[in-house]
């Protein structure tokens, strides 16, 4: 059965990825002041980090429009999974699954699954890989969807450590959070994800502890490693992400660690020097 895993803007594919035509990303929008960016191909990180860095506002998104997600339903494909940001972060979800019922007024039924990612950027990559690998293995179209749903929900870990939760805070993406501020003391907050919504895990002085100790969090919670796909995102910084891969590579045997560098949306939240980390 032939297959296609699309993607909001928020999957960050590697290079290699990008290519391989079983994968489609529909792109949100970027703000910063009255400047509009696209986040498709064209995405421009060095040039977008220096827009950020120059204005005194701070950097919006906003999410695709249903019409765009029916337009990518409309293909050869058998089988298609949708895989959104999480559902507590964006309106993208929504979309999809409006898009969804148009598509199928129009159309008629379809084998349409649009998965809440309860993540974003490595945790969506970590699922659209499990869907490719699971896809390739022949298996029907409903247990791809429980076998995803199960990983996305009750296995599926998600961590972060951003030089600064500023972005967050200020788009409203930490409600039920108290805002975390220790700048002076150079404390750096270790992140994690919970059904979707941003909490707060633990705390080190430095970057560099807190992304150690972020490894340390995974690898305790890493159930059967060697089973495990890890995904490291960066945002403009590749020798975070390898220090990551490094660190985890030695705490634990897991089946393999993909490094991926993030793209707009990803870039906006994470800010310069954000490691997101998923498995």
């Amino acid at each position: 059965m032939s297959y296609k895993i699309i993607g909001d803007s928020c999957l960050d594919l590697t290079e290699e990825l990008k290519k391989d035509s079983h994968f489609q990303m529909i792109p949100l929008t970027l703000q910063v002041d009255d400047m509009q960016v696209i986040d498709d191909e064209t995405f421009d990180q060095k040039k977008f980090l220096a827009m950020v860095k120059a204005s005194p506002n701070c950097p919006k998104t906003a999410c695709p429009s249903p019409e765009m997600f029916k337009e990518a339903y409309e293909c050869d494909a058998e089988n298609i999974f949708v895989i959104t940001l999480s559902s507590n972060l964006s309106g993208t979800y929504n979309s999809a699954v409006l898009a969804k019922g148009l598509y199928e007024e129009e159309h008629g039924k379809k084998n349409i699954a649009v998965i809440d990612s309860w993540s974003a950027s490595s945790g969506e990559l970590n699922i659209g890989l499990m869907i490719r690998d699971l896809c390739e293995q022949g298996m029907p179209f409903e247990e791809v969807v429980e076998k995803v749903t199960q990983y996305t929900q009750h296995e599926m870990k998600t961590y972060f450590v951003l030089e600064s939760l500023d972005t967050l805070r200020k788009n409203g993406r930490l409600s039920g959070l108290q805002a975390f501020f220790a700048t002076t003391l150079n404390i750096k907050p270790v992140m994690g994800a919970d059904k979707g919504n941003i909490i707060k895990l633990d705390q080190a002085r430095g970057i560099n502890k807190a992304l150690v100790r972020m490894c340390e969090l995974a690898v305790k919670e890493a159930k059967n490693p060697e089973t495990l796909r890890v995904i490291v995102a960066h945002c403009n910084n590749e020798a975070r992400a390898q220090l990551v891969k490094e660190e985890l590579s030695r705490r634990a045997p897991f089946k393999e660690i993909l490094v991926t560098e993030t793209a707009g949306v990803a870039t906006v939240y994470a800010s310069d020097g954000g490691i997101i980390l998923a498995l």
